[in-house]
């Protein structure tokens, strides 16, 4: 068979990568070659909102909204240095309104996520790549990758069959089939080597309903791990323990009991599951954070988790692989248009080697900073250690923000897929210091380039890698583009900062862009992100009134307050006068 694309692997990675380019460029013969034959289950089931842009431009959001999977609109968690339950919103202050459903992908929409059932989520991808016109071939596993030097000359399937073609996109997870059959080495970063174990289960209750189908996932430590508790449906639940490999090895239980132990030590996941039954679908895998040291070659690309992957804490998965598959696509549609072919697959490179690095450092951030881990002790210990933390606020900022704060995929100051500001707000709750701000008691800004070298960053829109200016130097990267650019133009017709916002004010509006409360705080997240990445030096000026020491409150972090909710709103199981009383879950314990 031969085809111009070859996807290997169906879920998520390949399915996305297969709808792009037809999508764009519908004359292109795309094969997708799945080793399983849908549906199946999958963990990995928690998103974040950026995946609804991407289901959007795909035109699969309205399928999957149709697909009643709970609206995902943050999550409460046990973490850190009290036992305290606290709340992470996507929405300012977590008011989510009552919405009929299925619901259209504007307002209020479009920062959310889904909970999604893999089994139903993956085969709706995988059905509308079929729709789109990709040839999909399922319980057809790759059994060999031909080779010559750095260049794929075809693939051998199960049966036998033998593909040709131009181009290999390797969208098998960690499987990595193409990644080992090309000899592509592989770096673990992380200290901490975890393993999972799961089941799903049917009728335990979801701990809280927002609006019509709202609700938070919970993630809580026990002292020696965590424990997931995802609502797939108004039946289904995902719920899932890890914990260290050596951990695991060194209790001498035996996965599933490990399982049902954590599940029992934990007294708000029990009482949740009090009433509903394991569906005995045990799984388990190790969770081993890790990147590629190459994502391409001579007619070939690593996307999704094939690349790299990191510790599902921060439910960041679906969201790397999504947008690796998308860039994977848009970058073969410009090597067919004759673009730059060491320009794109560097920018590729970096960018998606930088997104799971981000990712693995904030997740073993995370890991350092819970206090609860009573057993793991020696494993976070050394975390902190081979950072440099002493989980002091300030220290956690610079070591975090060694590969730099100015975030483009975010568009505002952050890192991975957290803002600065929010970014505060966990240093505070993890360490009770949320480091200073940056740009905090100074009225004067003066850009600063020197040393930094004109570049072009890519741009990934409507199947095409588009080049926009940007500064580089020592790692770090600038874009002049969206608020950055707004900003550094301000800041170049006068370094007093309230004269720059009146300047950048005029140019949003001559763009038809007002100049909101959500500007404003995007605004003061880009400022942090230009001071603490070197891009402005501060001034304090005699005249004219200095900035706050604080970022704006957008509240995306609170305290639990779930017992304030109404009745009808709260599990039952919650609303006893202490969920410790509550008996063990299941019968199974």
């Amino acid at each position: 068979m031969k085809f111009d694309v070859a996807i290997i692997g169906g879920g998520p990675g390949g399915s996305t990568c297969g709808s792009f380019l037809k999508k764009y460029k519908p004359t292109l013969k795309v094969g997708i070659f799945e080793r399983e034959t849908f549906p199946r289950d999958h963990i990995g089931e928690s998103q974040l909102p950026v995946i609804g842009s991407i289901l959007n431009e795909l035109g699969v959001w309205d399928k999957i909204e149709r697909a009643d999977f709970p609206i995902k609109v943050g999550g409460t968690y046990r973490w850190g240095k009290t036992d305290d339950l606290w709340d992470f919103h996507f929405l300012p202050n977590g008011e989510f309104f009552e919405k009929e459903r299925p619901g259209t992908y504007e307002g209020q929409r479009l920062e959310t996520a889904f909970q999604v059932d893999r089994s139903v989520y993956d085969k709706i991808l995988l059905d509308h790549s079929r729709e789109l016109g990709c040839d999909v071939y399922e319980g057809s596993g790759v059994r060999e990758v031909k080779r010559s030097g750095d260049t794929v000359t075809g693939l051998v399937l199960q049966d036998g069959t033998e593909v040709q073609a131009r181009h290999y996109v390797d969208a098998s997870g960690h499987v990595g089939v193409l990644r080992r059959a090309m000899g592509v080495e592989i770096d673990e970063p992380s200290t901490l080597k975890n393993v999972a174990f799961w089941d799903y289960w049917q009728n335990a209750e979801w701990a809280v309903t927002l609006g019509i189908g709202g609700t938070r996932i919970q993630v809580m430590s026990v002292g020696y791990g965590w424990l997931w508790f995802i609502p797939l449906s108004p039946t289904r639940t995902s719920l899932g323990f890890v914990c260290p490999a050596d951990y695991y090895k060194k209790s001498g239980l035996t996965p599933k009991e490990l399982y049902y132990k954590a599940i029992q030590d934990e007294p708000r996941i029990s009482a949740l599951v009090r009433n509903g039954s394991a569906e005995g679908n045990f799984g388990s895998t190790k969770d081993w954070s890790f990147v590629a040291h190459r994502m391409t070659g001579e007619n070939w690309i690593l996307a999704g988790e094939s690349s790299g992957f990191a510790d599902p804490i921060l439910s960041a998965g679906l969201s790397l692989t999504h947008a690796s598959a998308r860039e994977a696509a848009f970058t073969i549609l410009e090597l067919d248009r004759g673009g730059d072919k060491q320009w794109l697959v560097e920018q590729y490179f970096g960018r998606n080697k930088r997104r799971v690095m981000q990712h693995i450092r904030f997740a073993d951030y995370w890991y350092a900073g819970n206090q609860h881990f009573s057993d793991l002790k020696d494993y976070t210990s050394e975390i902190a250690k081979d950072a440099g933390l002493d989980l002091d606020g300030e220290k956690a900022f610079q070591w975090l923000g060694t590969g730099g704060f100015v975030e483009e995929d975010l568009g505002i100051g952050g890192f991975g897929t957290v803002s600065i500001g929010a970014l505060h707000q966990i240093a505070a709750r993890m360490s009770g210091d949320p480091g200073t701000i940056a740009f905090g008691g100074f009225n004067g800004f003066v850009l600063n380039f020197e040393g930094a070298k004109k570049v072009q960053l890519p741009h990934y829109e409507a199947g095409k890698v588009l080049p926009i200016p940007a500064y580089t130097r020592n790692g770090k990267v600038l874009p002049l583009s969206g608020l950055f650019g707004y900003l550094i133009k301000g800041l170049e017709r006068s370094p007093r900062i309230f004269e720059a916002l009146s300047a950048m004010e005029k140019d949003l509006r001559s763009a038809g862009i007002q100049y909101d409360r959500s500007i404003h705080e995007g605004m003061t997240q880009c400022l942090e992100a230009l001071v603490r990445d070197g891009w402005v030096e501060c001034r304090t000026y005699k005249t004219g009134d200095v900035l706050p020491n604080d970022l704006p409150d957008s509240s995306f972090f609170q305290q639990n307050r779930d017992e304030f909710l109404p009745q009808g709103k709260r599990a039952s199981a919650l609303t006893g006068p202490s969920v410790k009383s509550v008996p063990s879950p299941a019968r199974e314990l």
